[in-house]
């Protein structure tokens, strides 16, 4: 493993980056950009402790937050000291990682294929079986998820963009991983999101199981003028949060499960595009959705709640000017846990649990595509009570814990290589 990158002291931060793969693609002073925003350059500002960590103007200067710490949280007092090194390097463009019990990561491809990548950092050969996808724009072989069981069946449940007839659209399978690896069984297309639509964007599509046997599901809005509306329609499914049994059926107890004019499998509506869902130590379901330009957001999102979008939001267009009639708030459409201008552009998320960050106990960590680096929020009351920003010089894609304690974060460069990266407490 190459060791790349810095050292946070307690009261400043410190950037000195080493060869990565994915900048000999993308540059060193300009990553990428992305759909959702444009990424800063490379390296980090120096901030003191005790303020807030983003110090770039806000798009919507005129908005203001509807709470204390809702926007620009101060960073905590004190910075944990980490290193990262690459466990992995040169694979094809990933979407998701999990680590199964043995310490292997099973990792998607957004070009279509699931692999199995070893803790040295080997990849194998394509896992057979995978459906054909849409790999168009931001679709592809997207999320995956192992099911709670997974020990014992082997089940693992996968995202994808679904290529249709009338267009193409997020679609939820479930499969059985082979003894050896090689190959999924018993491949079903348990959920299809509707209406389909003609394009390439917003896909949403992040799979959480939960421990009483359930999965929430993210599905975006599509992006277009014409379908974002339909997030706030329960006959719809742009735009929502599903909660379905393993077997695609509605999961009872869903707030709409009753009223006939709506999709039973609902679970919260008026979303945008969400790429960062987990479940907190409580097993509450929390997730950052993209937003448009300055309104990234964090939502615990509660049965039959409308989130607003596209009424509400904070941010502007990205092409310029309002969003509708430029409303933050109305009655009866939720208000963020916390929201982000500029945008982060949220990809991947877990609640920290483990015992190599004691400090970040708990704490949501997020990845940022345009921010370039790990988000780590530290939850008081369910509210955010500091933001911490560690800086890796790379988009990332998705954020999980190691059997080991330590943060694994899977970077992308557009149409390019993608690389796993292990964030640890520097010891010395």
């Amino acid at each position: 493993m190459r060791r790349l990158l810095f050292l946070l002291a307690s009261t400043a931060l410190t950037v000195t980056l080493a060869a990565h793969p994915s900048h000999a693609q993308t540059g060193d002073t300009q990553p990428s950009a992305q759909a959702e925003g444009q990424a800063p350059a490379s390296g980090q500002r120096i901030v003191d402790a005790g303020e807030p960590v983003e110090t770039a103007a806000p798009n919507a200067p005129d908005q203001r937050p509807a709470f204390e710490n809702q926007t620009r949280a101060p960073q905590p007092p004190s910075l944990v000291p980490v290193t990262v090194e690459e466990v992995a390097t040169d694979l094809p463009h990933l979407w998701a990682m999990e680590f199964l019990p043995d310490g292997e990561m099973l990792v998607t491809t957004k070009q279509g294929a699931m692999h199995l990548v070893s803790p040295e950092g080997e990849a194998g050969h394509a896992i057979e079986g995978v459906p054909e996808v849409d790999a168009r724009g931001q679709g592809g072989l997207l999320d995956v998820a192992l099911a709670t069981n997974f020990a014992s069946s082997k089940q693992i449940f996968f995202s994808f963009t679904e290529p249709r007839e009338d267009g193409n659209g997020t679609s939820v399978a479930s499969a059985t991983l082979s003894a050896d690896g090689t190959r999924l069984e018993n491949v079903d297309v348990i959920f299809r999101q509707t209406p389909s639509w003609q394009n390439n964007k917003h896909f949403g599509s992040r799979v959480v199981p939960t421990d009483d046997g359930h999965l929430y599901i993210t599905v975006g809005e599509r992006s277009d003028r014409e379908p974002r509306v339909q997030a706030q329609d329960l006959d719809s499914g742009l735009g929502k949060v599903f909660r379905i049994k393993t077997d695609g059926s509605a999961a009872e107890g869903n707030p709409f499960a009753d009223q006939g004019d709506a999709l039973p499998e609902i679970w919260s509506y008026g979303h945008r595009n969400t790429q960062a869902a987990a479940l907190d130590q409580r097993g509450r379901f929390w997730m950052v959705e993209h937003g448009p330009k300055g309104g990234d957001e964090l939502n615990r999102p509660e049965a039959g709640k409308n989130y607003g979008w596209p009424v509400i939001t904070y941010g502007i267009e990205y092409a310029g000017g309002p969003v509708g009639e430029g409303k933050i708030k109305q009655e009866g459409m939720e208000q963020p846990v916390y929201y982000w201008d500029p945008v982060i552009g949220p990809s991947g998320m877990t609640f920290y649990q483990g015992d190599l960050f004691p400090e970040w106990q708990n704490a949501a960590l997020i990845g940022g595509l345009v921010s370039t680096g790990l988000v780590v929020l530290h939850m008081q009351d369910d509210k955010v009570a500091y933001e911490e920003r560690i800086p890796l010089e790379a988009r990332i894609r998705d954020v999980k814990i190691g059997p080991d304690g330590a943060v694994y974060a899977v970077t992308e460069t557009r149409g390019g290589s993608s690389s796993i990266l292990r964030i640890a407490r520097d010891a010395g």
